[in-house]
């Protein structure tokens, strides 16, 4: 048997079976179904509460500004209200919305919850009025409204029920709706986030050699990093090498670890102090940079004739110098990061390796968390270098980490180390 139309249900008067009444609101769920664009949806569903409850004009309101107010997405009849705002608690449509209960007004004229001023601004006449609730997960996100039955009818009890229904499933299919565009921009952020690390990945250095006198390791803990190390020999047989942690999250600090990473690289291949180097790229930053962010970072060059290493430290986490002789030092930074304060000089430190190791790190290797919940600390860094102290250091640094990550317990933040050992003759 072909399902009637909600007209020709309630329109006649003969009685429907309820098999009748639930086909056709499967009708109308299957034709929200039919496009995840909300825009469409809307258009979709405005039309058609027009076409089967004979009304004159209909309107979707959607709550916004944080619930202070209703605006009007999509509308049909003689009057174009899109975009009209009104507040949330005000007017028929503010009762449906603060009760998520239908209104069923059939003189306005004597109802003290109507509000004439949107008829007074567009010259429409309203006389009655059906409004729904859309209400998803026991949430109202806003309201269905009809003005005036056509003809010499009123709205009765029987439009209120399917109003309602009607109300509902608009409601999932708007829910639906959103849902898919936040599924989309999710999928949109991921492919950006990958192709942001992908870029952060082809910024660090790359080298198959072993025996190298810097390595290092970067492992993000999420999609993008905020930490960045770099080195590179010099066609003069200088090796310049940085490491530095960005302060914030995700992608400002991403966008701000890449330009700084590339300065860094293209500025040392023509200076070769390290505090003039920071002053330079200091300056960069701080006329451009934003939101309070800044940078801490161990800059320096290593001569491999005589295996010394000159550095600034901006702010970053005191360098531990592992002596040949076991003994560790922590070498202090003796200027504000990079971002904070323009015109800042960066002093020089130079030290002799003498067979010892420098190893340069980021907070999150040290505030990384154990097993028992306790942080690694300093001294928890110094235990893990010494037991591994024989091996080398591309394996060292691969090590250490690999205690510093444990499977049950959340990484907080990046983990990046570096080593300078051994010279090059």
């Amino acid at each position: 048997m072909k399902t009637p139309k909600v007209y020709d249900l309630f329109e006649s008067t003969e009685p429907h079976s309820l098999q009748e009444q639930l086909g056709l609101l499967a009708e109308i769920t299957q034709g929200f179904s039919s496009t995840l664009d909300i825009s469409q949806t809307l258009k979709n569903a405005i039309e058609q509460f027009m076409r089967y409850l004979d009304a004159e004009a209909a309107s979707i309101f959607l709550l916004d500004n944080q619930g202070k107010e209703v605006v009007c997405v999509e509308c049909a009849g003689p009057v174009d209200i899109t975009g009209l705002r009104l507040p949330s608690k005000q007017g028929i449509v503010g009762k449906a919305v603060q009760t998520s209960s239908c209104q069923l007004i059939r003189d306005v004229s004597v109802d003290p919850d109507f509000a004439g001023s949107v008829d007074s601004g567009t010259g429409f006449h309203t006389r009655s009025i059906l409004c729904a609730p859309l209400i998803i997960n026991n949430q109202c996100i806003g309201a269905l409204e009809l003005l005036n039955k056509k003809g010499s009818q009123l709205f009765d009890e029987q439009d209120r029920h399917l109003c309602v229904a009607l109300a509902s499933s608009a409601a999932l299919a708007i829910n639906n709706a959103k849902m898919a565009d936040a599924l989309v921009e999710q999928e949109r952020m991921r492919k950006e986030l990958e192709l942001a690390r992908e870029i952060q990945l082809d910024l660090l250095p790359m080298t198959d050699m072993d025996d190298f006198p810097v390595q290092g390791m970067n492992v993000p803990a999420n999609e993008v990093s905020g930490d960045f190390y770099d080195f590179f020999k010099r066609d003069d047989g200088l090796i310049y090498f940085n490491l530095a942690d960005v302060s914030g999250k995700g992608m400002n600090a991403a966008l701000l670890m890449a330009k700084a990473s590339s300065l860094l690289h293209h500025l040392a291949k023509n200076i070769d102090d390290p505090g003039v180097l920071l002053e330079r790229v200091n300056n960069e930053i701080c006329e451009t940079v934003s939101h309070g962010m800044f940078i801490t970072i161990v800059s320096g060059f290593i001569d491999t004739d005589n295996c010394t290493i000159r550095f600034s430290n901006a702010g970053h986490q005191p360098p531990l110098f592992h002596h040949q002789s076991g003994e560790f030092e922590e070498i202090p930074a003796e200027a504000p990061p990079l971002g904070i304060l323009p015109g800042t000089v960066y002093p020089v430190s130079e030290i002799a390796l003498n067979g010892g190791s420098v190893y340069i790190f980021t907070d999150g290797v040290t505030e990384s968390l154990d097993e028992e919940q306790h942080l690694l600390n300093v001294d928890g860094l110094i235990k893990l270098i010494e037991k591994n102290a024989k091996i080398s250091a591309s394996r060292r640094l691969e090590d250490i980490v690999a205690k510093i990550q444990h499977p049950t317990i959340e990484q907080r933040d990046d983990i990046t180390l570096m080593v300078i050992e051994c010279c090059m003759n």
